[in-house]
């Protein structure tokens, strides 16, 4: 009777249990299924859904619901690096390279463990180097972990598919692919995508056979000979037909950048130019007060980035083009001769120089040969050398009588050697200490105004400087 009375006298809806209790499990339900409908909805809604995104939703779920923390940070690759050491190189010319390789796989996020170089004349035609070299970076890959193989030369697919079958589990790697990888990620616009895509086709097609397994021709035989094409080349057609597709929207988007090019005639175009990762889009950032993406790393910039900025009374456009490197891939070099048309109509060049790299001398040979295939007539250009906080040198001692080396010179003897006896301007500056700009500006305001007084003689100037021609009222 008593235990009627208790129940006669509950609330409700109220079985006796713990009202926090079952508030907080019904919460938990509610949140689970709402999790679990939007989990399946993202799954079904993207076929082609980023891992990562996919990853990082994951462990968001895990750690809301079962309390578990799960690191979802890209795990970084270890990598060898391979390198074949001509008979004209050096050894310092030899390591400046093997540190440019170095440099290329941490952009692409790569971690070098051990570097390997071999003495050739030139490379083994079925494997690039030799047999014993090959062994003894197997054993390596057998003892260390390792995740790929990078070789600082653009391999042929004969010796691609010889090499992948002595590393299995390994990914393979050569210069070309290296750097279209970091292109693609670097890739922002619908412009720069569509080249980079253009480009990875055209390195693709002519090593399908390796790429994968199920690649196998048919087998022959009786009731096996039904018309039609292999896999292999069906692969090819669809790979051709997207070249051919990726061609036709170049071309569009070349025809409006024409457009675009042509209503920026009435002011003079200047136009950055250099080795990748020399400073270009810091000096960018420097002169036009803008936001220009620059980092310490290679291909920061690929997308050509036009600013209109003007110094004095004298305005222009200045754009920032993607930096030049040794051995870049051909198929690039084509795949960009359209963002490189900047350069190509720009009536000054800039040419930005690393001092304080040890082989400057040979980044500017490769930039200037860039240049001579662009532009058939010679323009107004300067030379500037960037980065001279950075620079440093081996100072002699008074009673050393070794020969003077290349690490022997200081700033100041660089600047009394060649590079001032060149027939185009020159300045020496830092774009992240701001020194000497005034310099640059003056010099380049000098040739700006020139060939923008040639071009509008009647006056077209923001406002006129009467303290130019008048020099008591500068008094």
């Amino acid at each position: 009777m008593p235990e009627n009375r208790r129940a006669a006298e509950r609330p409700r809806g109220d079985s006796g249990a713990n009202p926090g209790l079952l508030f907080h499990s019904s919460v938990f339900l509610r949140r689970f299924v709402v999790y679990c409908v939007l989990y399946a909805l993202l799954r079904d809604a993207w076929p082609r859904r980023d891992d990562a995104a996919e990853a990082r939703f994951r462990a968001l779920f895990l750690e809301r619901f079962m309390g578990e923390t799960i690191d979802t940070a890209p795990e970084q690759r270890r990598a060898v690096l391979v390198a074949v050491v001509r008979e004209r190189q050096d050894e310092r010319q030899a390591t400046e390279y093997l540190d440019e390789l170095s440099f290329l796989a941490e952009t692409a996020g790569a971690e070098t463990v051990k570097i390997f170089t071999q003495n050739l004349d030139k490379p083994v035609h079925a494997t690039f180097i030799g047999k014993g070299k090959l062994e003894e970076i197997k054993a390596y890959t057998e003892e260390n972990p390792v995740d790929m193989v990078i070789f600082d030369d653009e391999l042929s697919p004969t010796q691609l598919r010889n090499i992948e079958s002595v590393f299995p589990g390994i990914k393979v790697l050569d210069r070309t692919n290296l750097i279209l990888d970091i292109f693609a990620s670097r890739a922002r616009t619908a412009h720069a995508k569509t080249q980079v895509e253009l480009a990875q086709y055209q390195y693709l097609l002519p090593r399908l056979t390796g790429m994968w397994t199920h690649l196998e021709r048919q087998k022959g035989g009786i009731g096996l000979r039904g018309p039609g094409e292999t896999e292999i080349e069906t692969d090819r057609r669809i790979i051709r037909d997207k070249i051919s597709r990726l061609k036709n929207e170049l071309t569009k988007i070349d025809k409006q950048k024409v457009i675009q090019r042509k209503n920026r005639g009435k002011l003079v175009r200047v136009a950055l130019v250099g080795y990748t990762n020399v400073g270009k889009s810091t000096l960018m950032n420097l002169l036009s007060k803008s936001d220009v993406f620059a980092e310490n790393k290679l291909f920061a910039t690929l997308d050509t980035t036009v600013r209109k900025i003007a110094i004095k009374n004298v305005p222009f456009l200045l754009a920032d083009t993607v930096g030049f490197i040794r051995k870049l891939p051909h198929h690039l070099v084509e795949s960009f001769k359209s963002t490189l048309d900047e350069v190509r109509e720009a009536d000054v060049i800039l040419h930005v120089v690393d001092i304080s790299h040890p082989q400057f001398e040979d980044q500017m040979k490769v930039v200037n040969a860039t240049l001579a295939e662009l532009i058939k007539e010679p323009k107004p250009t300067i030379i500037i050398f960037n980065k001279i906080d950075a620079f440093h040198y081996v100072q002699k001692e008074e009673d050393d009588l070794t020969p003077v080396t290349r690490e022997n010179y200081s700033l100041n003897d660089l600047k009394q050697m060649w590079m001032s006896r060149q027939g185009s301007e020159t300045v020496y500056i830092s774009a992240v200490k701001k020194e000497n700009i005034e310099e640059l500006k003056e010099k380049l305001y000098d040739i700006v105004k020139e060939i923008h007084s040639a071009r509008f003689p009647y006056n077209d100037f923001l406002y006129q400087d009467y303290t130019e021609n008048n020099p008591e009222t500068e008094e």
